[in-house]
C-alpha cells in the first residue's frame, strides 16, 4: 500500500460502532427481563407464603371432615403462584447455565489469544509474560533462564515446493518433536511463520546442559519427516541468550532483551552455515550493526551508481594472446572503499538486490566492451537467483539490444552448484540465450556435483576449471590429476575450456603440458576498472575509436517464452 492511502475495509465486529450498540441493547434488554422475572418470582413466592397458609388448611379440613372447600379465587391464586414459582426456578436455571456458558467461553478466547492454533504452542503474545514469569521462578531457585530462538533453515523453499499444507504439516511435527525434548515447566511458542523459541531454567555453573539439549535438538528435527508419502527434511539454527549475561537498555533482565539476543545469535548461526546453534556474544551485535550497514549501503549505492565493473584479462594459452575479459563487480562505496564481492554480493542476494545490481553491471560491461575490438569476448556471472526468474534470458537480450552489441561477444557464466536447483528451467534459459548467439560457460566445474548427463544434455559452449584444482597442480597430484581428466572430458566433449586462478609462470607452463586453454589469473594481472582496461588497449591498438559494432542477433532465432508462466517482475 502506498504511503498516505487510506485502506478501506469493513470494522470488525468488536469495533464496530453499530455492532457495539447493539449487543449493548440486547444485554440492557435481556438483564431488564432478569430483573422482572426474578421480582416476579419473589413476589410469586411471598403471595404463595400467604395463600398458602389460608388454602391448604381448608382443604384438609374438606378432605378429612366434609364440608366447603376453600374459595376459588384463593385455589387460582395459590396455582398462579405456584407457576410463577417453577417459572423463576427455570429462569434461575437457565441464567445459572449461560453464565457458565459464558465463563467457558471466556476461557477458550483467553486460550486462543495466548495460543498458536496451528501447533498448540504458545505464540508471541504470551511468549514475554510466560518468560517473565520463568525469570521470577529462576531467580528465587538461583537459576538462569536460556531464551532458545531457531527456525526451519530453507522452509519457504520446501513450502513453496511442496505446498501450504505440507508446510504446516512440517511446522506442527517440528514442534511436536521439540516439545518432545524440553523439560516439564518450560516454554514453547511459535512466534509466527517458521520460527520459535523455548525458554528453559538451567544451572548457570552448567550451561553444558543447554548445549545437550540444542544439538538434541538438531539432530531431532533433521530427521526426515513423513506426510502424504512426500520425505520432508529441514534442519534449525537456534541463538541462545542467557538471563545471567543479558540485560536491556535500562539493566532490567526481561524477555524483549532475550529476544533481541537470541535473535542476533541465531543471524550469526545461520551465517555459520546453519544446523547448529550458538550463544549470544556481544560481538555479535557489533557483526549485526555492520551488516545492516551493509544492506543499507546496497540499496542507497545502487541508485548512485556505486556498484562498477572491474576486468580480469582472459588469455589464449598456446599463442598468448589477449581474448577478452571477464567482467567482476566491486563496490566503490564512499564510507568503506572500495568493497570486495565476497562481501557484497551474498548479501545483495539476501535482500532481494542481486537482479537489479547484476543488470547494472551488465548493462556498464557491454556498454564498456563497445569500444574495444570486435575480436574481444566479454564473460559475466550471474546468481542462482537470478535463474529463477523465467524472463531472465529476455532482460539479458533486452540489454544486448538497448547496447547495440553483438550477442556472439557475450559468455554468460553459470555456476555448477545452479545446475541441481532447477536443471529444466535452466535448459530453458541456456537454450533461450544460445538460440541468439549467447555463449553460455559451465563455471567452477570439479566443485559440485553435476553428472555427466547433466553436462551432455544442456548445450554449453565451454569448461571453466575451478581456481582451487588450478593453482596447485604443481603442489597436489590430486588437483593434477582432476584438471587432467576435466580436460579429457572437454576435449571428448567437444567443450572448450578456460583455466581459472593461473598465478605463477610454473602454473601455466604445467597447463601447457596438458593441453590448449584459454586461461586467467593474477599473472596475467588483477582486474581493473574500465578506464585502465581503454588504456592499455589503446597501447596495444584493441579499442575503437568510432562504434561500429553491429547487432547480430540472429533473425531466425526465437526467443523462448519463460520456463514457467509468471509475473514479469
Amino acid at each position: 500500500m502506498d504511503q498516505g492511502e487510506i485502506e478501506l475495509s469493513h470494522p470488525s465486529p468488536a469495533t464496530d460502532p453499530a455492532h457495539v450498540a447493539d449487543v449493548a441493547q440486547t444485554r440492557v434488554g435481556k438483564a431488564q427481563r432478569d430483573v422482572v422475572a426474578l421480582g416476579l418470582a419473589a413476589a410469586a413466592i411471598i403471595m404463595f407464603v400467604g395463600t398458602g397458609g389460608s388454602v391448604l388448611p381448608q382443604v384438609v379440613r374438606a378432605w378429612t371432615q366434609g364440608g366447603q372447600g376453600p374459595d376459588g379465587m384463593l385455589v387460582n391464586a395459590l396455582l398462579l403462584n405456584i407457576a410463577l414459582i417453577i417459572f423463576g426456578w427455570r429462569r434461575y436455571n437457565d441464567l445459572t447455565r449461560e453464565v457458565d456458558e459464558r465463563r467457558e467461553a471466556e476461557k477458550r478466547a483467553c486460550l486462543l489469544a495466548l495460543t498458536d492454533p496451528l501447533t498448540g504452542c504458545f505464540n508471541r503474545r504470551s511468549i514475554g509474560p510466560k518468560t517473565d514469569e520463568l525469570l521470577a521462578v529462576a531467580k528465587s531457585r538461583g537459576q538462569a533462564v536460556a531464551f532458545l530462538l531457531f527456525d526451519l533453515d530453507n522452509f519457504k523453499a520446501i513450502n513453496d515446493l511442496n505446498g501450504h499444507v505440507a508446510g504446516d504439516a512440517l511446522l506442527n511435527a517440528a514442534a511436536l518433536r521439540v516439545s518432545r525434548l524440553l523439560p516439564p515447566e518450560n516454554v514453547l511458542a511459535r512466534l509466527g511463520g517458521d520460527e520459535f523459541a523455548a525458554v528453559i531454567t538451567f544451572d548457570p555453573a552448567n550451561p553444558a546442559t543447554i548445549d545437550r539439549l540444542a544439538d538434541r535438538l538438531l539432530e531431532t528435527v533433521a530427521m526426515p519427516f513423513q506426510h502424504e508419502g512426500l520425505s520432508l527434511e529441514t534442519t534449525i539454527s537456534i541463538g541462545i541468550a542467557s538471563s545471567d549475561k543479558t540485560r536491556s537498555g535500562d539493566g532490567r533482565i526481561d524477555a524483549q532483551a532475550l529476544l533481541h539476543n537470541a535473535d542476533i545469535a541465531m543471524y550469526h548461526a545461520k551465517k555459520q552455515g546453519r544446523n547448529c546453534h550458538y550463544w549470544f556474544e556481544p560481538e555479535m551485535a557489533n557483526e549485526l550493526r555492520f551488516r545492516s550497514e551493509l544492506e543499507t549501503g546496497i540499496r542507497r549505492g545502487l541508485t548512485r551508481g556505486e556498484f562498477v565493473p572491474y576486468y580480469e584479462q582472459q588469455i589464449d594459452l598456446e599463442t598468448g594472446e589477449l581474448v577478452g575479459f571477464e567482467m567482476l563487480a566491486r563496490w566503490r562505496s564512499p564510507a568503506l572503499g572500495l568493497v570486495s564481492p565476497e562481501i557484497f554480493i551474498p548479501i545483495a542476494e539476501e535482500i532481494g538486490a542481486i537482479a537489479e545490481m547484476s543488470e547494472q553491471l551488465i548493462a556498464q560491461a557491454l556498454r564498456d566492451a563497445s569500444t574495444w575490438d570486435p575480436s574481444l569476448t566479454i564473460s559475466v556471472n550471474i546468481s542462482a537467483i537470478q535463474l529463477r526468474d523465467p524472463w531472465f534470458a529476455q532482460r539479458i537480450l533486452k540489454l544486448l539490444v538497448e547496447a547495440n552489441f553483438p550477442a556472439s561477444r557475450l559468455e554468460i557464466e553459470i555456476t555448477e552448484s545452479c545446475l541441481h536447483e532447477n536443471v529444466g528451467v535452466v535448459r530453458s534459459l541456456v537454450t533461450s540465450l544460445k538460440n541468439q548467439g549467447v555463449a553460455i560457460s559451465l563455471d567452477d566445474f570439479g566443485t559440485g556435483y553435476s553428472s555427466l548427463a547433466q553436462l551432455r544434455s544442456l548445450p554449453f559452449d565451454r569448461i571453466k576449471i575451478d581456481r582451487s584444482f588450478v593453482s596447485s597442480i604443481n603442489a597436489s597430484k590430486d588437483a593434477s590429476t582432476i584438471v587432467k581428466s576435466i580436460t579429457s572430458l572437454g576435449e571428448g566433449m567437444n567443450l572448450p575450456i578456460t583455466a581459472e586462478g593461473i598465478e605463477s609462470p610454473e602454473v601455466l607452463a604445467e597447463l601447457r603440458t596438458m593441453g590448449k586453454y584459454k586461461g586467467q589469473g593474477y599473472l596475467y594481472g588483477r582486474p581493473v576498472d574500465a578506464t585502465t582496461v581503454a588504456q592499455m588497449l589503446a597501447e596495444k591498438g584493441l579499442l575503437v575509436t568510432e562504434r561500429t559494432t553491429q547487432l547480430d542477433l540472429k533473425p531466425d532465432g526465437p526467443i523462448d517464452a519463460p520456463a514457467w508462466s509468471g509475473t514479469h517482475g
